[in-house]
């Protein structure tokens, strides 16, 4: 591992310039504190559910649940993140072989010998291929940059894989308050609104409920919500929902939208 992965998207997702796109997370986040603003003693989300559109679309939902992260700088110094291949066909789990991810607000350091750990283990496979223009992990990382501060990541990029290797890769990675898990995923994509609307509550009721997804249809993350659903089960964690809407409500048309929701995972004596 001695190269580094450079931003695809930046310029188009969301913006190349790091100034720029420092202040607009900052204004999602302080859009996201007067529109539903973290109860003084909520606690830090061990998971969350965050999805991965073009900023516009998505962020100030993502947005909501990175505001619940905040309350971990200084606390987080890992974050394990899985979302679904978009544009690359992967039997498995796929790991990159870089040595860091790149933004336009600096490098963050990959979790090498975690990487090294995963690489043993079956269904788990190295394709850089399927990193390097993947959005649904890229999109994630100047927030958590922004909220985290220095942190060590590992990216998975899940394909066709079972939910059970998701969830026995998560519990290897589980560690304590240092490590944060982050799952990206859309929910319905080009439903008129009202249909949509349907949908996704019924899909956050699932999630919410930590029963499995069925279709992709009800999330494209469906595989690694999945994982992290077993594992969250296991772990005997509660969950909230944050935010839910679609583009329609942030910056696209009603005719045909994609749906978002921010939910958080929480340890059971959090008391959430």
């Amino acid at each position: 591992m001695s190269h580094l992965r450079s931003p695809a998207v930046a310029g188009s997702f969301y913006p190349g310039n790091a100034v720029t796109l420092a202040e607009e997370i900052d204004a999602m986040l302080a859009d996201a504190r007067c529109r539903n603003p973290p109860l003084a003693s909520e606690p830090l989300p061990k998971a969350v559910i965050v999805p991965h559109a073009g900023y516009i679309y998505s962020g100030p939902v993502a947005a909501a649940a990175y505001l619940r992260v905040l309350v971990g700088k200084g606390i987080i110094t890992r974050v394990v993140l899985l979302g679904p291949v978009h544009r690359v066909s992967v039997r498995g789990v796929a790991l990159p072989s870089a040595c860091s991810f790149e933004t336009p607000l600096g490098a963050i350091p990959l979790d090498v010998e975690a990487l090294r750990v995963l690489a043993g283990v079956p269904g788990v496979i190295v394709c850089d291929q399927a990193h390097e223009l993947e959005h649904s992990l890229e999109v994630q990382l100047p927030f958590l940059q922004r909220v985290v501060g220095p942190f060590t990541l590992i990216p998975l990029a899940v394909g066709d894989a079972s939910p059970e290797l998701v969830a026995r890769l998560l519990e290897m990675l589980w560690g304590g308050p240092e490590t944060l898990l982050v799952i990206s995923s859309d929910l319905s994509h080009y439903l008129p609104y009202d249909s949509a609307r349907l949908m996704d509550a019924d899909t956050v009721r699932v999630l919410l409920g930590l029963q499995l997804l069925t279709s992709h249809e009800q999330a494209c993350g469906a595989i690694p919500v999945n994982g992290l659903v077993i594992a969250a089960r296991r772990r005997g964690l509660v969950t909230r929902l944050i935010d839910l809407r679609s583009s329609g409500d942030t910056a696209g048309d009603k005719g045909r939208v994609v749906g978002y929701a921010a939910i958080g995972l929480y340890e059971e004596e959090a008391h959430v």
